[in-house]
């Protein structure tokens, strides 16, 4: 199994920056398997969102309210991935919640963590 730890939440105001980490842990086995992981967010009474992906290989794939001011990266070697959130808007206010996918099609996801934007 997969374990996935994000942190990096608070609150910031709007226009500001904030970087979110997802490190990975469990057995190697595990962690080579995984082929992608990326980050969602559910705002209250919306329904949850991919915001990015990344591949194990470097693809990316954003959300359109988000491209060009977020940005996935991820570091293979420290299994873990971030997204850097730059000109937040009150409209990012939500949980963001990190999420790796497996080659065997298995998913796993972190607990959350807010992300609260201030006009």
């Amino acid at each position: 199994q997969v374990q996935l730890v994000e942190s990096g939440g608070g609150l910031v105001q709007a226009g500001g920056p904030l970087r979110l980490s997802c490190a990975a842990s469990g057995s190697l086995f595990t962690i080579a398997a995984i082929a992608a992981m990326g980050w969602y967010r559910q705002a209250p009474g919306k329904q949850r969102e991919l915001v990015a992906s990344i591949t194990r290989g470097g693809s990316t794939n954003y959300a359109d309210s988000v491209k060009g001011r977020f940005t996935i990266s991820r570091d293979n070697a420290k299994h873990t991935v971030y997204l850097q959130m730059n000109s937040l808007k009150p409209e990012d206010t939500a949980v963001y919640y990190c999420k790796a996918a497996s080659r065997a099609t298995l998913e796993y996801w972190g607990q959350g963590t807010q992300v609260s934007v201030s006009s």
